[in-house]
């Protein structure tokens, strides 16, 4: 594969018995271990995404079948499954999270299900995990007006910043949404590079602030799996959330428009 296509996974929950809000994204531990084993087997080699962005963006060297491990929220079995699967194989990954959904001071109460604490965070980052922002509360941020936007963004830097000692330099967009205001305000707020979601590989051409990712689910089996990290066959399996991504982002553009009118006529 060359590296100008990277695949990106998207991963959320790893967990045995997750719960019903968040089973259909979650992935068993079992499962986890056996793609991690199957890229290691493929030759793939992950990186962070600050790694690969660095790379496009200033020629770094990447090695030659660069994946890249995501996580979006922060749920407690990244530390409990997923951390010691990445250790065995030597695996650097990049986690993303919703700091008011993390349990500690900050807890807005938001998580769907068990979520990690600050210091399993801490322990994550130790162990060679990039964090990421995925904002505070996990709107959708192309709907906000722009002192909540810059609000999500900053609070979440700020946080993450205090907790470990280190600014968050990547972001992922909270349901993968988000617009050209999303992403100039991403780009301002300090973050180098940010991820979407768009079910493709990541390619340089499309910029720092929307590479694409694939989605890995619960119903992802080992054959499915190779097919994506191989960039075969994937529009054919993410078909359907296309088709269902532009019907919704049609409803997410009216809705903004009428909040717009409205708030023009106050």
């Amino acid at each position: 594969m060359s590296v100008r296509t990277v695949p990106i996974l998207m991963y959320h929950s790893v967990a045995t018995a997750p719960n019903e809000a968040t089973r259909a994204l979650s992935v068993a531990p079992e499962a986890f271990a056996e793609q991690m084993a199957m890229l290691a087997d493929l030759k793939f080699t992950p990186v962070t995404t600050a790694e690969l962005a660095r790379s496009w963006r200033e020629g770094a060297p990447l090695p030659e079948r660069p994946v890249l491990v995501t996580f979006d929220d922060g749920y407690e079995g990244v530390h409990r499954h997923a951390l010691p699967a990445l250790a065995g194989h030597g695996f650097a990954s990049t986690l993303f999270v919703s700091t008011g959904w993390i349990r500690g001071a900050h807890d807005t109460g938001g998580g769907l299900d068990t979520m990690l604490g600050w210091d399993q965070v801490r322990e994550l980052a130790g162990a060679g995990v990039e964090i990421g922002g995925h904002s505070h509360t996990h709107p959708q941020l192309d709907q906000l007006p722009d002192d909540a936007l810059r609000f999500e963004l900053v609070h979440c830097a700020e946080i993450i910043t205090d907790e470990l000692g280190t600014r968050p330099v990547s972001f992922a967009y909270p349901y993968g949404y988000s617009s050209r205001r999303v992403r100039r305000t991403v780009r301002e707020t300090g973050y180098r590079q940010s991820l979407a979601v768009g079910n493709g590989l990541a390619r340089r051409s499309q910029g720092p602030y929307a590479l694409q990712r694939v989605t890995v689910r619960r119903n992802t089996d080992a054959e499915e799996f190779e097919r994506l990290v191989q960039g075969r066959a994937i529009a054919r399996n993410f078909a359907r959330d296309r088709a269902l991504t532009k019907g919704y982002a049609v409803v997410r553009r009216a809705r903004q428009a009428c909040r717009k009118a409205i708030r023009s006529r106050v």
